[in-house]
């Protein structure tokens, strides 16, 4: 599997549920960072603690989604750009994903974090 056919693997599986086959893509001691000043934002350590943070997106934001607009991979590194949606919330977004060994490393969230703590009533 291409780097780019992972990193879509992994949105398929986050929008379809199939979390299962989700952490499966990932190293177990990978690296997650979210920016921003926000609940979510900062820096996962391992495949756990990043399940963790997203176990919590359902409480925050009701109906959330994520739409692959355009990905672009070199070597190993995918970007993807993707438009973000859920009650009170539309927005791009932008990810940044390091490959290793067939699986998903480091992964960075540059997403819109204004507009994610203004969804989540934080700001």
């Amino acid at each position: 599997m291409t780097p780019k056919e992972l990193v879509q693997k992994g949105y398929d599986c986050f929008a379809s549920g199939d979390m299962e086959t989700f952490v499966g893509i990932f190293h177990e001691d990978c690296t997650v960072t979210i920016n921003g000043m926000h609940k979510f934002s900062g820096t996962y350590n391992g495949i756990n603690e990043f399940m963790d943070l997203l176990a919590m997106i359902p409480s925050h934001y009701d109906n959330f989604s994520l739409t692959v607009e355009n990905m672009i991979s070199e070597g190993d590194q995918v970007a993807t750009q993707l438009d973000a949606s859920a009650d009170g919330l539309e927005a791009r977004f932008g990810h940044f994903h390091k490959i290793e060994g067939g699986k998903i490393k480091e992964f960075w969230a540059y997403d819109d974090s204004q507009k994610m703590a203004h969804a989540m009533k934080a700001v």
